[in-house]
């Protein structure tokens, strides 16, 4: 049985597979990808086979470099690839294939597949993988790795490279993969010889899950198809515990600190996720007001009586006021962007990342290790102490805030105003809900008037902001967590960015409700313009409907022009097991 290559197209014809030989195919037989007759096509022979044609195996009973691979990535627990097939990816697509452990998930966009994965790393601590193709499918991958990169979420990203005979001298679709994934990844490696495929994912993993970040694997054509097999390397032992603790002495110190403190103020950041309960803890025991970052929201329920909202941008008048009188900060697992306006105060900082200790100002007490471990110890450490003044203060504060949140909802008014959508959305939605939550100004009103319970999780693009996050977040949450109730929370701008991986949703069946801010405008920047003294330009959009285009797409629509219908399509809306688009009709004006 003999092989014979298209010298058009390089479609080759395996006469075993095909089960007819090739000189007795008919006369009008073509070539099945490109059309080209049988002239067109060379024997292909041990004699003249380069020594890459030789390496190459595409017999599918066999094992490959991509089967390896994929093997490798389910044993250490990927259980999801995101991406777009293509050329110089198809032998990983194939391993993919020929594994049950791992579930592909075809997007249109490459953007889509990372901002998945990166979403499904900062909804788990776990990896998940993106894979494309050289050139344009791997430059399409960098906004989302970014998104990973700086919010610290693990992530896989696999990308095809041209052969290794063709790398350097140019070839269809080469770029300097290696320089340009440089910048965004913890990890960075092609695999160049079959021997390195075991030792390569690994690390590659590793490094993503314990630096918290990308690791970037490229796999040349050729060397994705070669014939090898390897027993995979099993993740036990490969993880140290980061379960670690300060010091004694300094945890000594922090409890000194806090005992010694009248006006105490915990900050939690994204870093004290999953430890609410530690954190009401200890701040029932000294009696602190609980603030959190923007993305620290859900830490505790926002109903809780010593919680005060978030500072910053978002914040509330009561967290802000509390963190500037205050004579303590304890700060737990925040990164202090400057968007949470964290000021220069005294300060006990809690955090497992040693960068993040001191890094806008210095602080008395430092504490590198493991938040749940740590502040265990602390709350054993400091003095129960009842500050019956300052908690009425707390007290006091939080119902101004309250009382002018409530004043602000105006159920009446045509647009309708977001504090009224925020409400409603508050009031609907889960308490069990997963919130992707994408960037503009839809996401300035939920930081600012939604509350958060502890048993609801937000995902959102935190440090790189950037718009288009909220669909595909959602979709992995769905994929995550598929008897969840999945909202996306976003606005004209954001979805449209996006939109056309809707179809992904319906394609896979992923039941979450979008929720479209639609104001026509891009309303953040309209409020920058404005904040800067300049004339608004510029911000407004033209839409289509996104209600029709759900529709359209085989999801379901619904459109809400009138205030007094909005609670009803909201309920409606997140009772439908479909993929589901609410174009709601809001107004770009903030308080007017």
């Amino acid at each position: 049985m003999s092989k014979y290559r298209c010298t058009i197209c390089n479609y080759i014809y395996d006469e075993e597979i095909g089960g007819t030989s090739f000189s007795d195919l008919p006369n009008k037989w073509r070539c099945p990808v490109c059309n080209a007759f049988s002239e067109s096509f060379e024997l292909l022979s041990n004699n003249n086979n380069t020594e890459e044609e030789n390496s190459r195996d595409i017999d599918t009973g066999k094992s490959t470099v991509s089967d390896v691979i994929i093997k490798q990535m389910a044993e250490w627990g990927v259980k999801y690839v995101f991406g777009i097939p293509g050329t110089s990816s198809l032998g990983i697509l194939q391993g993919i294939k020929n594994c049950k452990d791992i579930k592909y998930f075809q997007v249109r966009h490459e953007q889509t597949a990372a901002f998945m994965a990166s979403a499904y790393g900062k909804l788990t601590g776990e990896v998940a993988a993106c894979l494309t193709v050289a050139g344009p499918g791997a430059t399409n991958l960098s906004t989302g790795l970014y998104d990973a990169k700086l919010d610290h979420s693990p992530v896989l990203a696999i990308t095809g490279q041209v052969k290794r005979l063709l790398i350097g001298p140019g070839s269809f679709q080469e770029i300097d993969q290696h320089s340009f994934f440089e910048p965004v990844s913890v990890f960075n490696k092609p695999i160049i010889h079959k021997e390195q495929t075991t030792q390569l994912i690994t690390l590659a993993i590793k490094e993503a899950l314990l630096k918290k970040g990308v690791s970037h694997v490229s796999v040349p054509n050729d060397v994705q198809k070669q014939s090898y097999y390897a027993e995979p390397v099993p993740r036990t032992g490969k993880i140290p515990s980061t379960n670690v603790s300060a010091s004694k002495q300094l945890i000594d110190e922090a409890a000194q600190k806090i005992d010694s403190s009248h006006r105490p103020v915990i900050i939690a950041g994204f870093g004290s996720m999953g430890q609410g309960d530690l954190v009401l803890e200890l701040a029932e025991k000294i009696s602190s007001p609980i603030v959190t970052t923007f993305r620290g929201k859900g830490v505790v329920d926002e109903t809780e009586e010593l919680y005060a909202g978030s500072h910053g941008t978002i914040g509330s008048t009561s967290a802000s006021k509390l963190v500037q009188e205050t004579d303590l900060l304890i700060v737990l697992g925040s990164s202090y962007s400057d968007m949470t306006q964290i000021p220069s105060k005294s300060t006990v900082q809690i955090d497992i990342d040693p960068m993040m200790i001191g890094r806008r100002y210095a602080v008395d007490v430092g504490l590198l290790g493991d938040i749940s471990v740590i502040l265990s110890s602390l709350i054993n450490k400091v003095h129960s102490s009842k500050k019956l003044g300052y908690l009425n203060e707390i007290r006091l504060l939080k119902k101004q805030w309250f009382a002018l949140i409530e004043e602000e909802i105006d159920s009446s008014k045509t647009p309708l105003r977001p504090q009224h959508i925020i409400d409603v959305l508050n009031d609907k939605i889960s308490h069990n809900a997963v919130i992707a939550l994408d960037v503009g100004e839809n996401g300035w009103w939920f930081g600012r008037n939604f509350q958060m319970k502890k048993t609801q999780k937000m995902v959102m693009s935190g440090s790189l902001a950037s718009m288009g996050f909220g669909l595909p977040a959602a979709m992995a949450a769905q994929i995550t967590y598929p008897e969840k109730q999945v909202v996306c929370i976003t606005g004209d701008g954001g979805f449209s960015m996006v939109m056309g991986d809707f179809l992904t949703a319906v394609k896979y069946n992923l039941p979450i409700t979008v929720f479209v801010f639609n104001n026509n405008q891009l309303g953040m920047i309209q409020q920058e313009q404005k904040v800067e003294g300049y004339p608004n330009w510029q911000t407004d959009l033209l839409n289509c409907n996104f209600a029709s285009f759900a529709e359209i797409c085989g999801g379901v629509g619904l459109k809400v022009t009138n205030p007094s219908d909005l609670s009803d399509e909201v309920e409606k809306a997140l009772s439908i097991n479909k993929p589901v688009i609410v174009d709601i009709h809001t107004d770009p004006k903030r308080f007017i």
